[in-house]
């Protein structure tokens, strides 16, 4: 059944499949549906790779999306957490 909020269920559908999270499958369709997949697959960050962040500046960030579990982690785990969110 399609849902209201998700703009291109095919490409949600196919991301949860994958394995991807439900709130990254939703970002990544809706996103695509706005201003087609090309753009959004160029579309880059401004960031550098989390490899190259502090495991202070790490906790920073998993503080601010909640990722649960984030005190106990070690730098590569919340690198992982974090792709993975």
């Amino acid at each position: 059944m399609p849902r209201a909020q998700i703009k291109d269920e095919k490409k949600y559908q196919k991301l949860r499949e994958k394995g991807e999270s439900k709130e990254k499958a939703a970002r990544i369709a809706n996103a695509s549906a706005g201003q087609g997949s090309r753009k959004v697959g160029r579309k880059g960050g401004k960031n550098p790779s989390y490899d190259e962040w502090t495991k202070d500046e790490l906790m920073k960030r998993a503080r601010e999306i909640g990722i649960e579990g984030r005190s106990s982690m070690n730098k590569s785990q919340l690198v992982k957490a974090l792709r993975d969110h």
